[in-house]
């Protein structure tokens, strides 16, 4: 059963998992759970999703009960009135907060995007990263004699396909669990040592004004024990209020 962390008459927001796939797609025929089937079935109505997250990513994942709201809440997703919180477990040590603009080339699927313009300009993308903790461990990797982490929180200000992935890639501190933007070899020391492997993304906050009360809504997600079990082995506090 998914986890509800909202819901009103007009809305329902889950606590998305990593790994489940939002809706179904034909790149991934094989499969069988989706949160939108699972949520309709959970709620016994439909449900409309009005964004979405990254397969690996997990955190707030908002729908709409009616075609009517999922409309509403588009348009203020489209006015950029709502503001995105994630939190990040990264390689190497973040600069306290730096603002990244820095434009992206659309990434096109082969199969999905064939007939799309391939030669498309860079579009504008700009992400806000600030550092909350750094840790090292004494353990030698490669020509460093230490490894190095960071937790950050990102607010992206525009919504490009991989923008905080490809952005903190840029900058040097690449997502751990991030298989297409980031450190293969650091992914499997980081599972073999951890024990856990997945996206270290978290979409932990959506906040907004509500399209027809008006009233400043604020969504959150948990970052759930394993990830706190990581940030105490870390020497980070490891407790959900720490990271509210």
């Amino acid at each position: 059963m998914l986890e509800i962390i909202y819901q009103d008459e007009n809305y329902v927001a889950i606590n998305k998992p990593s790994g489940l796939l939002v809706h179904r797609s034909f790149l991934d025929k094989r499969e069988t759970q989706f949160a939108m089937q699972m949520l309709r079935d959970q709620l016994g109505q439909h449900v409309f999703p009005v964004h979405r997250l990254d397969r690996p990513t997990s955190g707030v994942l908002l729908f709409a009960l009616s075609s009517e709201a999922a409309r509403d809440m588009n348009q203020v997703f489209i006015d950029g009135a709502i503001q995105k919180r994630y939190l990040a477990l990264v390689r190497g040590f973040s600069r306290d907060e730096v603002f990244v603009d820095k434009p992206l080339k659309e990434q096109l699927d082969k199969i999905a995007d064939k007939f799309a313009d391939q030669d498309k300009a860079p579009q504008e993308a700009q992400t806000l990263v600030r550092c909350l903790h750094q840790a090292s461990l004494d353990i030698p990797f490669g020509k460093y004699p230490s490894i190095r982490y960071s937790l950050v929180e990102c607010y992206p200000k525009t919504g490009r396909k991989h923008q905080i992935r490809r952005h903190l890639n840029h900058l040097s501190t690449p997502i751990i669990g991030d298989v297409n933007h980031g450190d293969n070899k650091h992914n499997h020391f980081f599972r073999d040592h951890f024990k856990l492997q997945r996206l270290m993304l978290f979409a932990t906050e959506l906040k907004f004004l509500h399209p027809y009360t008006e009233q400043p809504i604020l969504i959150r997600a948990n970052l759930g024990e394993e990830m706190l079990d990581i940030c105490h082995q870390l020497g980070w506090p490891s407790t959900e209020k720490d990271y509210q």
